[in-house]
C-alpha cells in the first residue's frame, strides 16, 4: 500500500494534474508528434508521454487523485494475476468516473485476460468512443478479434492504429502475420 502511494505521489509531483484544456492541447500536440515521427526511439519517448497522461485521472482535485490511485491497485492486481479483484475495481473505477476512458480501457484488458472477448470487446468500444485516439484501445481490440479468429477485423483495427501511431510495433509485426493466416485459411 505505501508502495502505490509513493507511486502515485510520483507520478503527480513530475507529471502534476493539468486541466482538461491544457491536457487535451498537450494530447494533441503528443498526437500530432507520434503521428509525424520518424523516428522508433522518438515514438516510444512521445508514447509514453501519452500513457503518462492517459494514467492520471483528468480532474486535479482529491476524487481524482484516488481514482488514479484505484486505477494504479488495478494495475497492480491485474499484474499479479489477481484478474476477478482488479476488474471488481476497474468496475468501481468505471461507476464513479464513466467518462475516464483509461478505467474502461484497463477493464478491458483484464476481461481479455479473463477470456471474455466480447467483453472486452464492448468496454473498448467505450473507450474508443471517449477517446477515439487510443491507440492501446486498437491494438487489445486487434488481439480480441485475434482470439475469436476474426483475422480481417483483427487486420483493420491494427491499421487504425497505424493511422494514429504510424511505428506501433505490434501492428507492423502483426499485419502480415494476420494476412498469412487469413491467405491460408482460403487455400
Amino acid at each position: 500500500m505505501k508502495k502505490s502511494i509513493l507511486i502515485v505521489f510520483f507520478i503527480l509531483f513530475f507529471f502534476s494534474n493539468i486541466n482538461a484544456e491544457e491536457r487535451s492541447n498537450k494530447l494533441d500536440k503528443l498526437f500530432t508528434q507520434l503521428k509525424n515521427t520518424k523516428d522508433q526511439s522518438t515514438a516510444q519517448i512521445v508514447e509514453k508521454k501519452i500513457w503518462e497522461i492517459w494514467l492520471i485521472h483528468p480532474s486535479d482535485d482529491r476524487r481524482g487523485f484516488r481514482l488514479t490511485e484505484l486505477l494504479i491497485q488495478g494495475s497492480r492486481l491485474m499484474s499479479m494475476g489477481e484478474l476477478n479483484k482488479a476488474h471488481k475495481l476497474f468496475t468501481t473505477i468505471i461507476a464513479t468516473e464513466p467518462d475516464w476512458s483509461e478505467a474502461w480501457n484497463k477493464r478491458a484488458t483484464v476481461l481479455y485476460l479473463m477470456n471474455r472477448y466480447q467483453s472486452s470487446l464492448d468496454d473498448i468500444k467505450i473507450t474508443l468512443a471517449l477517446e477515439p485516439r487510443h491507440f492501446g484501445a486498437l491494438s487489445g481490440q486487434a488481439l480480441n478479434y485475434i482470439e475469436l479468429k476474426q483475422y480481417k477485423k483483427a487486420i483493420e483495427s491494427y491499421k487504425a492504429a497505424q493511422k494514429i501511431y504510424p511505428l506501433l510495433d505490434s501492428a507492423t509485426k502483426m499485419i502480415p502475420e494476420l494476412q498469412d493466416l487469413i491467405n491460408d485459411q482460403a487455400i
